[in-house]
This record gives C-alpha cells, sequence and structure tokens, in this order.
C-alpha cells in the first residue's frame, strides 16, 4: 500500500465567523492510500483551537509511514488500532488516515461503505446550511442567497436574539443555533426560552468545554435540549456527556475518524442521547465519508462543501439538505 499526501488551501465564498474567530481560507490535507489501481481518500483540516495545522499532521503520518504501508488486508478496526498508539496525539491525521483506508477496503470490497456496514438509507435526516457570525443585513444576505430547510446560526455577539429575530422575519426554516463556547449558564437558560418562541430546534455547546457543572444546571434547565460539540471530542466523552447534554454532535477529525464515531454514535443512542455529526469546513473528501453515518443519525451539519468557492473533488451531492451519495463505491470521492 502507498501513502500520497496533498495539501491544499481551500477558498471560502464568504469570510466564516464564529464566536472565537474568523478565516477566508481553510488549510486542509488529502491522504490517499493507493493499493494497486485502487485508492481511498481521507481528509483533516488544520484548526487552531486544536493545535492542528497541515505540517503538523504530515510530519505526524510521515513518521509512521512504513507502519502505515506494510498495512493493506486488515480490516479498517484492526487498522485503527495499529495506528492509534502513534497518533492518539493527533486525532486529526488518524482521522484523515482511518477515512482513507474506510474508502479503500470498501472499494476493493465492490461496496459503497455504508452497504458494507449493511445500514439503510431511507431515512437519513437533511442536512442544515450554517450562517456564520456577520453583520445582520449580511446574514440574512447569505440566508437568501441559499434558501433551505434548515439553517444553523453561528451566535456568541451582544445581540444574539436580535439577529435570530431578523433572520427569522425571512424564513420559515428551522433554526439550530450554535454558541461556540460563547454563553454563560444564564445566558443559556435565558436565550433559551426566547429563541424557543423563534422556532429554534436546539442549542450546539453554549458553554465552555470544560464547565460541567453549569452544563448540569443547564441541561436541567434549559426549555431547549443542548448538543455537545466542544465537550465531545473522544470516545470517552460519551459517558462524561450523558445527563449533561440531550446530544452528542461527533466529530471525525476530533474523534480520529469513522472508526470511533461509529462507536460513538452507538454508545449515544444506547445511553438514550441524540446524536449528530458536524463538520469543519471541508472539502467533499470529508463530507463525503460523514454521508455514510447519515442512518445512525437524528441531526447532521455536512455543509462544508457549499461554504467552499471551489470543492478539489467530487462525491456526495446536497440539495435542498437532501445528500445523494455518487454512484462510485467506498465514499464515493474522486479528486478533480
Amino acid at each position: 500500500m502507498k501513502l500520497i499526501l496533498r495539501p491544499f488551501e481551500l477558498k471560502l465564498k464568504h469570510t466564516f465567523t464564529i464566536s472565537r474567530e474568523s478565516h477566508n481560507t481553510q488549510s486542509t490535507l488529502i491522504v490517499e492510500l493507493k493499493d494497486g489501481d485502487i485508492s481511498g481518500y481521507g481528509e483533516g483540516t488544520s484548526n487552531p483551537y486544536y493545535g492542528i495545522t497541515v505540517q503538523k499532521m504530515t510530519d505526524d503520518i510521515l513518521g509512521i509511514k512504513h507502519l502505515i504501508e506494510a498495512d493493506s488486508d486488515k480490516t479498517p478496526e484492526a487498522f485503527w488500532d495499529t495506528i492509534y498508539p502513534h497518533l492518539k496525539h493527533n486525532m486529526f491525521a488518524l482521522c484523515a488516515l482511518d477515512i482513507a483506508y474506510n474508502d479503500l477496503y470498501a472499494r476493493k470490497k465492490g461496496k459503497k461503505l455504508y452497504e458494507l456496514w449493511n445500514y439503510t438509507t431511507d431515512k437519513n435526516p437533511l442536512t442544515d446550511y450554517t450562517i456564520g457570525i456577520d453583520t445582520i443585513d449580511k446574514m440574512v444576505a447569505k440566508m437568501k442567497e441559499l434558501p433551505w430547510p434548515i439553517y444553523k446560526i453561528k451566535l456568541g455577539t451582544e445581540e444574539d436574539i436580535a439577529i435570530v429575530e431578523a433572520l427569522r422575519q425571512h424564513t420559515d426554516a428551522v433554526f439550530r443555533i450554535d454558541a461556540n463556547c460563547g454563553w454563560t449558564a444564564d445566558e443559556t437558560i435565558k436565550n433559551a426560552v426566547a429563541l424557543k418562541a423563534l422556532g429554534v430546534e436546539f442549542l450546539e455547546q453554549p458553554l465552555k468545554a470544560d464547565d460541567w457543572d453549569a452544563h448540569r444546571e443547564v441541561f436541567k434547565k434549559s426549555v431547549l435540549p443542548i448538543v455537545a460539540d466542544e465537550s465531545c471530542q473522544i470516545e470517552a466523552d460519551i459517558d462524561k456527556c450523558h445527563n449533561h447534554f440531550h446530544g452528542v454532535n461527533v466529530k471525525l477529525v476530533k474523534c480520529g475518524g469513522l472508526t470511533p464515531a461509529r462507536r460513538m454514535l452507538t454508545k449515544a443512542r444506547q445511553l438514550g442521547m441524540k446524536t449528530m455529526v458536524g463538520c469543519m469546513t471541508e472539502s467533499s473528501v470529508g463530507i463525503s465519508a460523514i454521508a455514510h453515518l447519515l442512518p445512525l443519525l437524528d441531526y447532521v451539519d455536512m455543509d462544508g462543501p457549499l461554504l467552499l468557492a471551489e470543492d478539489i473533488a467530487n462525491g456526495v451531492t446536497i440539495k435542498n439538505g437532501v445528500v445523494e451519495y455518487s454512484h462510485l463505491n467506498g465514499t464515493g470521492v474522486s479528486l478533480i
């Protein structure tokens, strides 16, 4: 098996702003694992919040190149177990390798990944479309630019309720709110009342990730469900989030790929929690991998390619929230 690494700088349609940062481009690393004439593709994005750069992912992956290239016949679970001890400090790199190996493995079996897992896709949830923080006029304009059934609205400003009130005047779509750790417990409990009246479905990660006492208070008192994001990174966090959140947003780059994500989602369901998978600002390589987890999910945020000025790959397509799979096997990806 041959390892090939390709760095890219993804250009965004609009400046993307959340409560702690803004950016116009997104650095990402595409991993290709090639066995004979068949290739599998995975992706890991850079992320300053988690201290991850493309160079760091590249260095860490190349550091175990010999180990990676020695494996081609193992199951994805066995492959993950082999490389995890060497990359547990860099889940983003582990994720890119895990997705690529899952893709390659399924293609070698002549199946789409969800077929290999025996998942049924007839009840897949719709994906939301994210509106980043901006002036109210620009946020309204972004929403009008792409009419959508579900919007995920980034908040964490001095005028959060006014923003949602203004957006609500222009659509009947479902709203989901992501404050990215930008609120206090009191703000969350208060805001939830107003936001529920404005047609908001749930609140995602309103508080700082490690403020567990406050999470518990909000969990008990909020009139809207609370979904963990920054508080739910790895498999052990599912148990921690139980009885502190109503649901979990599992992100592949944070947990180390599809292999642990499937275990996390299964565990969350067993605990009676709502399940969600979210994305970073990724190309169709990472997003197409997420698509194969849809049968396990209540909610999904996989709008990454819709936020790009140009994509670097073909894969799943998304129209009005509905995800259509590629005709190709594996995750269905081909690089452009």
